[in-house]
């Protein structure tokens, strides 16, 4: 199970990539193990506007179904198309071709309930 320090998390098991007043969210690689086979994914639309705690999409797996969570209030500005056609690729890359969605906020990060890596450790018992 790979966790990597250049990102922040969530306990909802997002993961979290700052870029200015940009973020990208995925969920981790912990979180898609436990979904297992991921089948469909439902995206937001862009140009949403999104709470923080909010939805802003849905995985289903072959034995379950999970909502996405947003730790950031904006509006949804991409959306990775590929994971429509090729939900797997959250379960093989799920820090790169299989992030969610990005979103446009205007606080600071630091306002926004987060974890460090080693916390998000520590967190799921690793």
């Amino acid at each position: 199970m790979e966790v990597l320090d250049n990102l922040l998390y969530t306990e909802d098991h997002e993961w979290l990539r700052v870029e200015n007043n940009k973020v990208y969210i995925g969920i981790t690689d912990f979180a898609q193990s436990e979904l297992g086979d991921i089948i469909f994914v439902e995206l937001p639309s862009i140009d949403d506007n999104v709470d923080s705690g909010g939805t802003i999409g849905t995985i289903e797996a072959v034995k379950t179904v999970a909502d996405v969570y947003t730790p950031v209030k904006g509006k949804i500005i991409e959306i990775n198309e590929n994971i429509v056609d090729q939900p797997e690729l959250i379960n093989s890359s799920p820090y790169n071709d299989g992030w969610i969605a990005c979103i446009e906020f205007d606080v600071s990060i630091d306002e926004v309930k987060t974890l460090s890596s080693e916390e998000y450790l520590k967190f799921i018992g690793k």
